[in-house]
């Protein structure tokens, strides 16, 4: 054989190659899905996740025993029995400790910066995840707000409903009047676009049909809780958080790639272990574990990665109001699903939870393993609006012991 055709068949087998491995990315990626429990105000991960039983800082709470190799709070006994699906990375370091500042790093893996708006997670993902034959939006929030999709634009915005399936910002029914006005609408706007006036009145019709398309959907069916069993529905809790984490499993099952849930109220400043115990850990308990529970029943974990996390934590020091301020230096996050290990605890805090003994783990190196789980190459590189190229997760490491 000569040399210059050997050279082909061998640039031919390596460009087979890569053929093949990018398909077999995309096969990865296929049906995968990720689901985002946001825990707005902050809460404090050493009273759940990381307790500091007999330490000055410890609080009341005791730890008990779990599924996996792991203790978590006496108040989260439901959960306690899905940690083998779980893992708890204990030693989260980060620095922003401002509610919007943390919560756009959070969601975002960067520092906020007045030139750059950087894409959230839910944004991120679902544009990596987008299936083609989804005809509702492919990042849905749940009962709160998100942040948005920065430079990759609004069609990766986060489309925002209430836990009972209403889209917020819209008081609508589909019904006769409805495509009425929706056809007499169009015959307006088809005949402005005829007169050439310009590009505008095309560009809102091409919204005003996409929009139509969304809500004529069957898949909005997803969005239908109360359509579900009334033991399904029970065991999930009747409340918003309990609602919109049954809502996510529905989503994952219409084939949404990204969905964030909200549960806010976790900025305890004071009176902090009545308001754990009475009120936010039950709710926190009784639909994290019915997702986690539901999702493996009907064969959607290996496929769906859930992550819990809030914008930092609250400092190991019990302040004078009998509350807890804020703290990002020493904190903890739970991930589980997409073939994640469960049932452990990556990282350590000291006894008394003022500081990370180990590896400290950040909001990138959360979404970088997130990432791998979902079979999304850590080589994705994004362009900004000023042209400046940016890696997927913003560079971050993953967390081995999620994995093999």
């Amino acid at each position: 054989m000569k040399r210059r055709n050997f050279l082909a068949s061998v640039a031919s087998v390596m460009s087979l190659a890569e053929t093949v491995k990018a398909n077999q990315e995309e096969l990865k990626k296929n049906g995968k899905s990720a689901i985002l429990l946001w825990m707005g105000g902050g809460p404090s991960t050493m009273d759940i996740w990381d307790l500091k039983s007999g330490a000055p800082t410890g609080g009341p709470f005791r730890p008990i025993a779990t599924s996996g190799d792991v203790q978590i709070s006496e108040h989260m006994p439901l959960m306690a029995k899905q940690m083998h699906n779980a893992a708890i990375i204990r030693s989260m370091s980060t620095r922003e400790a401002d509610h919007m500042r943390g919560r756009y790093y959070m969601h975002t893996g960067y520092v906020p910066n007045p030139s750059i708006d950087h894409p959230s997670y839910g944004s991120v993902l679902s544009h990596q995840l987008r299936r083609k034959d989804l005809s509702i939006p492919q990042f849905i929030s749940v009962g709160g707000g998100s942040m948005g999709a920065g430079f990759l634009g609004a069609k990766y915005n986060p489309f925002m409903v209430n836990s009972d399936g209403r889209i917020r910002n819209l008081d609508m029914k589909v019904d006769e009047r409805f495509y009425q006005r929706a056809y007499a609408l169009d015959a307006i706007e088809n005949n402005f676009i005829n007169q050439r006036r310009g590009s505008l009145a095309k560009e809102h019709q091409a919204i005003l049909k996409e929009t139509f398309n969304v809500l004529t959907s069957a898949q909005m069916d997803a969005l239908k809780v109360a359509g579900e069993p009334d033991n399904i529905k029970e065991r999930y809790g009747d409340n918003n958080f309990g609602k919109g984490c049954l809502m996510a499993r529905r989503l994952v099952e219409a084939g949404v790639p990204f969905i964030e849930v909200n549960l806010g109220g976790w900025d305890n400043h004071q009176n902090i272990f009545p308001t754990l115990r009475d009120t936010k850990l039950p709710m926190l308990d009784q639909g994290m574990s019915a997702l986690y529970e539901d999702l493996e029943q009907r064969g959607l974990l290996q496929d769906t990665a859930i992550i819990w996390m809030g914008e930092f934590s609250r400092t190991p020091r019990i302040n004078g109001n009998a509350g807890r301020d804020h703290w990002a230096r020493s904190w903890s996050v739970v991930v589980g699903g997409a073939g994640m290990n469960g049932g452990i605890a990556i990282g350590e805090t000291n006894s008394d939870g003022t500081r990370v003994e180990t590896e400290p783990y950040t909001s990138q190196d959360v979404m970088a393993s997130v990432c791998k789980a979902l079979g999304i190459s850590l080589g994705t590189t994004f362009t900004s609006n000023s042209g400046r190229p940016m890696k997927i997760a913003n560079s971050g490491k993953v967390i081995t012991e999620l994995f093999g």
